[in-house]
């Protein structure tokens, strides 16, 4: 069982930034596949960002490339997603995932946080 609580969220104006930080529980950390959705008012999760269980690969969507990082911390047993140049369409409540696993994921994972809001604001 791994347990994930989010924090970084909050109000901030168009193109400022916010750094999200997902904290992990267990030991095994390190073998766990990391990812970052997104859900806004009306609209389907859709996954924001992802890392591989090395760090060595990532994934981006479209929307938020050059803007957000995925970084991961396995001392710290935490993944934090930096996000720049925010847009008022970043706006969600932001869910971090994960899954053990090798494989860079996109999908499936198994354990979830309970979000964090973040708001921008134009």
């Amino acid at each position: 069982q791994v347990q994930l609580v989010e924090s970084g969220g909050g109000l901030v104006q168009a193109g400022g930034s916010l750094r999200l930080s997902c904290a992990a529980s267990g030991r095994t950390f390190t073998t766990y596949a990391m990812g970052w959705f997104r859900q806004a008012p009306g609209k389907e999760r859709e996954l924001v960002a992802a890392i591989s269980w090395t760090g060595r690969r990532s994934y981006y969507t479209d929307s938020v490339k050059g803007r957000f990082t995925l970084s991961r911390d396995d001392a710290k047993n935490t993944v934090y997603l930096q996000m720049n140049s925010l847009k008022p369409e970043d706006t969600a409540v932001y869910y971090c995932a994960a899954k053990r696993t090798e494989v860079l994921l996109t999908q499936g994972y198994d354990y979830w946080g309970q979000g964090t809001q973040v708001t921008v604001s134009s």
